[in-house]
Parts: C-alpha cells; sequence; structure tokens
C-alpha cells in the first residue's frame, strides 16, 4: 500500500485567474463513468474497447494506402512507408502536449472539478493548435528537401512527394480530431472519439480509389489521391468531436465565452509536455534513423522495411489501447486521492498485455508469410519482408507492456523519465547495435576525435531488425525499477 500525500500528489490548486470568484470542486455529474471507484479492470476495458476499436480504424487506414501502394509500385510502397514516418514525427512532437492536457483534465475530474477541466482543455487546444499549423506548414514547403536530406533515390521522390505533401496538408485535421479526442478520453468518454474515427475512416477508405482511379467525374490522381481523400475525411472527424464538446453532450462542455490565454497554465502545460514530445518524437525519429540504415540495402529493403512496420502497427493495437485506457485510470484515481488503485490499474494493464502479446506473437510467426502477402505480390519482397516480420514480432511483447508504463507515467504527469528511458535505449544501444550487426562501416566525429564502429555481425539489413527487438526488451526491463517506487506518484499537474 502506498502512503498518501496529498498535499504533492493529489490536491489540485485553486483554479486559475480566469476562474476566480467561482465556485471550487463539485461532485461530477454528466454521462460520464466514475472511474475511481468499482472494479478496476472493468473499469480498464470499458474504456480500453473503444480506443481498441480506434486503433483498428487507425492502422486500417494506414494499411489501405500501403495496400493501393502496391498496385502502382515498389517505389511507391516505400514513399508512402516513408510519408507516413514524416506524419508520425510531426504527429507524436504534437500529441505531448496532447499527453500534458489528457494528464490535467484527468486530474481535475477525478477531483470533481469539471470547470477547472473545461478550462484546461481550452488552454491545451491553443498550444496544440499553434504547434499543428508551424509544423504543417513547414512540412509542405520542405517536402523534397526532407526526403533528399534522408538520402532518398529520386524514383522514389518522384512517385511520392505530391502524396507526402498532401499528408502534411492532413495533419491540420488529424490534430483537430486527436486534440479533440484526448479531451474527451481524459474525462472518461472514449465512445465519442472512437465514432469520429469511424467516420473519418470510412470516409478516406470509400472516397480514396475515386481520387485514385478516377471514378465517375473525379480527377484521375494516382496515390496522391489516397492523401486528398484523407485530408477531406480527417476534418469530418475533427467537426464530430469539436460538435460534442461545444454541445456539451458529453462530461465536457467548452465556451469560448470570456476564453483568454493563461500564461500559467500554458507553461505548465508546456513544462509536462516537452518530454512527452521529445519522447514520442524519439520514437518516430528512430524509424527514421532506421530508415537511413536500411536505404543502404536498396529500394527492396526499404519497402520491406516500411511493409513489417504497417504490420507490426496492427499487432500493438491491444496494447496500446490498454496503456491509453491505464493512464486515464491512474490520473483520475490520483486525482481523487487513491494512489493505490493507480498502481493497481499499472498491474491489471501490465498483465492483460503480456497475455494478448504473447499470442499475437504465436500468430506473426505462424503466419508471417500470408501477413506480407496482404500488401504485396511481388515475389522478391514477400519473404524478405516475412524475415523482417519474425524478427519484429518478437519485441511486441515488451513493446505492450513499455505502451503501458509509458503512458502510466506520463498521465501521472512524469513525463521525465519515460523521455529518458526513450531517449537512452534509442541512441546508446538501438542505434549503436543496428549499426554493429548489420555490418555497416560507419563512422562518427566529435571534437577532432573519430569513431568507427565495430561489426559484430554481418546480418546485413537483418541487423537492423535484431537492433530494435533487443532495444525493446531493455527498454522495459528500465521501467520497472521506477514503477516500482512511488515518484511517480507524487506529481503535481495542475
Amino acid at each position: 500500500m502506498v502512503s498518501r500525500e496529498p498535499e504533492a500528489a493529489v490536491a489540485p490548486p485553486a483554479p486559475t485567474a480566469p476562474l476566480e470568484g467561482k465556485p471550487a470542486r463539485r461532485p461530477v455529474h454528466g454521462s460520464g463513468r466514475d472511474l475511481t471507484t468499482g472494479s478496476i479492470p472493468k473499469n480498464l476495458w470499458w474504456l480500453a474497447w473503444p480506443q481498441i476499436v480506434e486503433g483498428v480504424l487507425n492502422v486500417v487506414d494506414q494499411i489501405v494506402d500501403i495496400i493501393w501502394a502496391g498496385l502502382i509500385s515498389v517505389s511507391t510502397i516505400a514513399g508512402v512507408g516513408i510519408a507516413q514516418t514524416f506524419r508520425q514525427l510531426t504527429m507524436t512532437g504534437r500529441m505531448g502536449l496532447d499527453t500534458a492536457m489528457r494528464a490535467q483534465v484527468a486530474r481535475a475530474i477525478g477531483a470533481g472539478d469539471t470547470r477547472l477541466a473545461n478550462h484546461l482543455v481550452l488552454q491545451g487546444f491553443t498550444l496544440s493548435g499553434s504547434f499543428t499549423i508551424t509544423m504543417a506548414t513547414i512540412g509542405v514547403i520542405f517536402t523534397v528537401p526532407f526526403m533528399r536530406v534522408l538520402g532518398i533515390g529520386e524514383e522514389v521522390v518522384d512517385a511520392a512527394s505530391g502524396y507526402v505533401r498532401l499528408q502534411f496538408v492532413g495533419f491540420a485535421g488529424l490534430a483537430l480530431r486527436q486534440m479533440s479526442g484526448a479531451a474527451l478520453q481524459a474525462a472518461g468518454d472514449a465512445i465519442t472519439p472512437m465514432k469520429a474515427t469511424t467516420l473519418t475512416r470510412a470516409g478516406h477508405i470509400v472516397m480514396s480509389p475515386f481520387f485514385i482511379f478516377g471514378w465517375v467525374f473525379f480527377p484521375q490522381l494516382g496515390i496522391e489521391g489516397a492523401a486528398l481523400a484523407d485530408v477531406i475525411a480527417q476534418f469530418f472527424g475533427a467537426v464530430w468531436n469539436f460538435s460534442v464538446l461545444f454541445r456539451g453532450t458529453s462530461r465536457l462542455h467548452l465556451t469560448l465565452k470570456g476564453y483568454r490565454p493563461d500564461f500559467p497554465v500554458l507553461w505548465r502545460t508546456t513544462k509536462i509536455g516537452l518530454p512527452a514530445s521529445i519522447s514520442g518524437m524519439e520514437r518516430s525519429t528512430a524509424q527514421l534513423v532506421m530508415l537511413v540504415l536500411v536505404t543502404n540495402f536498396g529500394t527492396l529493403a526499404l519497402a520491406a522495411f516500411s511493409l513489417t512496420r504497417r504490420a507490426e502497427n496492427l499487432a500493438q493495437l491491444g496494447s496500446q489501447g490498454l496503456g491509453q485506457s491505464s493512464g486515464v485510470l491512474v490520473g483520475q484515481n490520483l486525482g481523487a486521492g487513491r494512489p493505490d488503485r493507480a498502481r493497481q490499474t499499472v498491474y491489471w494493464a501490465i498483465g492483460y498485455v503480456l497475455i494478448l502479446g504473447v499470442i499475437k506473437v504465436a500468430l506473426l510467426l505462424a503466419f508471417a508469410n500470408g501477413i506480407v502477402t496482404v500488401f504485396t505480390r511481388d515475389a522478391e519482397l514477400i519473404p524478405l519482408a516475412a524475415d523482417w516480420l519474425r524478427i519484429l514480432a518478437l519485441s511486441v511483447v515488451c513493446l505492450g507492456a513499455s505502451q503501458v508504463f509509458a503512458q502510466s507515467f506520463n498521465i501521472a504527469g512524469e513525463t521525465f523519465i519515460p523521455m529518458m528511458v526513450s531517449l537512452l535505449s534509442f541512441w546508446i544501444i538501438e542505434v549503436p547495435l543496428a549499426v554493429m550487426l548489420s555490418g555497416l562501416s560507419i563512422s562518427i566525429g566529435l571534437f577532432g576525435l573519430h569513431f568507427t564502429f565495430p561489426i559484430l555481425a554481418d546480418l546485413g539489413q537483418f541487423g537492423i531488425a535484431w537492433a530494435i527487438t533487443i532495444a525493446m526488451v531493455i527498454r522495459i526491463m528500465a521501467f520497472v525499477p521506477f514503477f516500482m517506487g512511488d515518484r511517480w506518484l507524487k506529481r503535481r499537474v495542475i
């Protein structure tokens, strides 16, 4: 049993300036379920299943674009994989700010202060929206230079630069949908974001072939048509979420009346969100760095890497939803002064993801060739991508547990430790191992000193896959001792 320290851990401060003179905390009412009482497993799954469905829809959407690309060329497959990696990089950078907002909103809801939660949501939107506009503009302007900096061949640049550029445009709609969905989930409503995602994904899938192949009176745009369909569909989903927030049909009820930036709140959100943004961007940066290393082995290897990352994302779905749900439960229970329930929530979530992980690893190992065949019919690519998938499958169990730990710590307000674990496991373990196991001869220079990585094994491109897997195992081991301590239960977020 963890001893309670309500002053440091759970007691929110008085509302900030825009809320002065208004009533303090009151019991929570509305459509949301009280997640601070009752069965932890039931609460966990009640919140998790819509997010699992939402995750499935998100990955299916990416897979559909890969399938369309597979009908065009191997270069287009590689280009779509690169575009999705770029988009993930910008998206995860912004999602750190959403993480901070989720931590604050969950804590306020747990404490029974819905008015404060509404205020925190609007301040979170201010930060996240500013970041979105900046990154989308930079991405659209510098699409081709970004691709060339990575050493990507002109054949791939020509095939996919238009798709990548439109993906940056679509990032704005995606950000609006995700930030509004994050607020609703933190307040205990996971159903509305799932509905918005369903609308978005259905619209994208239905519209894509019309724009790709020029059906009826639509222009024939090739793979760029899939990106254009996504842009339109993302804004539909965003409108759905925002309509619920501003109509007050969920627990939160937003209004712009009397709104103004609350700089103390914005600063605290930034302090909490910055490490989470760095951690999220590190994961996307890791894919970009691995992508650069893979390019040394040719376009076929790059296509195999892109395919297996999408299949791996599909395998993560259950654990991702459980991780996000665990975080919300942790935040609300800390707000209610129940650190004991917060820790128990993580135990339950870890148990579930380990069971799911073992099942998924068995399926990936047994049906690797069949899974890859869903994406491509290229005779050379299928066995290559299947071998990649078998190696990466071994990391799935650890990845699920890592997601639970990271999300739970983040929503508790302890974003620094997940950031450090991610950075060190990547730059100190994953990158050096990828170089040393793949047989690449790479030297680095610093302050006039030069170091050449030794070659431990000449596994070629598969050395990179083994490095990713080994680093994930070490990452999960690093989280365990921190979880056993109490520091993460005592962070102040509001």
